[in-house]
């Protein structure tokens, strides 16, 4: 038998390489001959060629989303998802010649089916956007619709959907935990929820997208709103992640130049005209002090849009000058925000100076009323609070310090990258403005625990997971290592009643060693690769072993706890 392997997941590079290797490796066992083509955003794998499609037996394509398929008219033919094909690769590759088809092109375009569209985006933008888009391809291959996704992560969009897509499209579907821009979309019927709910119910999502999408305007979330709505995190919590995941980038940027000038040595900074110096300036004198501007300025913008911009940046930085931290720039930009909607909703102007309304009148009026009370009323309460809370940090005892990291542990691993997993990383960023740096080593620590500690159990307990299961332990502990906790989502989704006390369990005791041990961390992202920065934390190794512990407490718990069903993983390696 001579195979073609096509595998295009265009948001799961993962999955496309692994169902490449685990089919190929399955037809090698076969004594089958197979030539691979696997696509991704780089083009990874060779393009086959046509004497390699002419000589064909048979063609495999495992994807997810759209796929030109034109050159293969004519040739027996076999389209599945990554799902169908890792539950078995050997048996699915025995079933394929008899479920395969001549492919005809004219055939093979879609009549009648049900078109949408999609924006994902998450707060960090590393991990619950590209998994909820993945999830949802695979579900509309199953139920046979068609869908385009747009993710919106760290690195910027990607799969940018053009003006062609979303006028052809039967309902947009926003998964998004952040505010993105909809004026594209205005006239579309839109339905709104979630990542996680994405994530997690992909077909009961697009389900309720093609019958529960209302027009634009009527679709944004609000209190009591429809069920729509259902599963969105929407109101101050939304605006809160939005104005996090634009300071984040500032945050690690900075925290990361501040480790580079320790590289020197801890005091190296002080020393005018060196490198370290420098380093400390851009990071800790530059990049820091714009950290709570940006935090408050898209906190309004996510309330009113472009007008609260320049009102939640001013009151942010009045927030920082005054002492008022993190904690002076949230306030800030709900007032501003808020201020600026109220104004652009109340005031009423003559038809010829209305233009003048977002460009004049609302970041007049609300940069004003925004920094009148925080110099009067908010700046100095806020920052005896804040001050006082950077002296608790600081001067704690072991006990106490032991509990703070219990908590922090604890919510970093109850729901993997959801509201209680980003509240205790918020909070413990928003100490790195104040010097306080110790919570954010036992927050990154705990949240690296869920993933890894799932690598080690289907190691421990091979026998207990199914191979695609094991595929995506391997996918976990890499990005374990990378601080991306949501790598233990595809295992808490499937057996959330074991998974999830596992994970706190070896959360809370990272958690508590990390602080107990006295680790501060100056970076807020990177996972173990930050400990390749000399001086980023001290007590490395003590680090280090508080990893490895809660880790082994939640891998070995697991491998006991686990039950031997050894059933398909439906969203694995993501």
């Amino acid at each position: 038998m001579n195979l073609l392997i096509v595998t295009a997941c265009p948001n799961g590079q993962v999955t496309s390489v692994l169902c490449s290797r685990l089919l190929q490796a399955a037809a090698e066992r076969l004594g089958w001959q197979t030539r691979v083509e696997v696509h991704d955003a780089r083009a990874i794998g060779a393009p086959l060629s046509e004497a390699d499609i002419a000589a064909a037996d048979l063609v495999l394509v495992v994807k997810t989303g759209e796929l030109a398929l034109g050159r293969f008219v004519g040739k027996p033919l076999l389209q599945a998802t990554p799902a169908e094909a890792l539950a078995d690769p050997q048996r699915f590759l025995r079933e394929a010649p008899e479920r395969a088809r001549p492919y005809a092109e004219d055939a093979a375009a879609p009549s009648g089916r049900k078109r949408l569209v999609a924006v994902t985006a998450c707060p960090t933008g590393v991990a619950h956007t590209f998994m909820a888009a993945e999830a949802l391809q695979q579900a509309a291959q199953r139920m046979g619709i068609e869908l385009q996704v747009e993710t919106r992560g760290s690195v910027g969009a990607r799969n940018l959907l053009d003006d062609a897509a979303i006028a052809a499209a039967d309902a947009v579907l926003l998964a998004t935990d952040i505010e993105v821009d909809t004026a594209r979309f205005a006239g579309k019927k839109v339905y709104r929820c979630g990542t996680g709910v994405a994530l997690k119910q992909p077909q009961q999502t697009l389900e309720r997208a093609l019958s529960e999408a209302r027009p634009l305007a009527e679709a944004a979330p609000s209190a009591g709103s429809a069920p729509a709505t259902s599963g969105e995190k929407s109101g101050p919590y939304k605006h809160l992640l939005t104005g996090v995941s634009y300071m984040l980038p500032m945050v690690v940027a900075g925290g990361l130049l501040i480790a580079l000038s320790f590289v020197f040595g801890i005091e190296a900074f002080k020393e005018e005209g060196t490198l370290a110096a420098a380093l400390m300036k851009i990071g800790g004198e530059t990049a820091f002090q714009l950290m709570v501007p940006l935090l408050a300025g898209y906190i309004a913008y996510s309330i009113a849009d472009r007008p609260g911009l320049a009102p939640g940046m001013i009151g942010g930085l009045l927030a920082s000058s005054l002492g008022a931290g993190f904690i002076g720039g949230i306030i800030a930009g709900f007032l501003a925000g808020y201020s600026a909607k109220a104004i652009a909703h109340w005031v009423r102007l003559p038809a010829s100076v209305e233009a003048l309304k977002p460009i004049l009148i609302i970041p007049l009026v609300a940069s004003l009323f925004t920094g009148l009370v925080m110099i009067y009323l908010v700046g100095s309460p806020v920052a005896g609070m804040l001050a006082g809370l950077t002296a608790f940090l600081d001067g704690m005892g072991s006990t106490n310090a032991i509990l703070l990291g219990v908590l922090l542990g604890g919510m970093m691993c109850v729901d993997l990258g959801g509201p209680i997993n980003k509240a205790a990383y918020a909070f413990s960023v928003g100490l790195l403005a104040s010097s306080s740096y110790a919570p954010m080593a036992a927050t990154m620590a705990a949240g690296m625990v869920p993933p890894i500690g799932m690598a080690i159990a289907t190691v421990l307990a091979r026998r207990k997971f199914a191979q695609s299961e094991r595929q995506a332990g391997k996918a976990a502990g890499v990005l374990g290592l990378c601080f991306i906790s949501e790598g233990a989502i595809p295992f808490a989704a499937k057996d959330p009643l074991r998974v999830i006390p596992a994970s706190i369990a070896g959360g809370a005791l990272t958690g508590a060693l990390s602080m107990y041990f006295g680790c501060k961390l100056m970076a807020p992202h990177g996972g173990l690769f930050v400990l390749l920065i000399p001086n980023a934390i001290n007590h490395a190794l003590l680090y280090l072993l508080a990893i490895v512990a809660g880790s082994l407490v939640t891998g070995v718990l697991y491998a006991l706890i686990k039950q031997g069903e050894a059933q398909p993983l439906v969203a694995s390696a993501q």
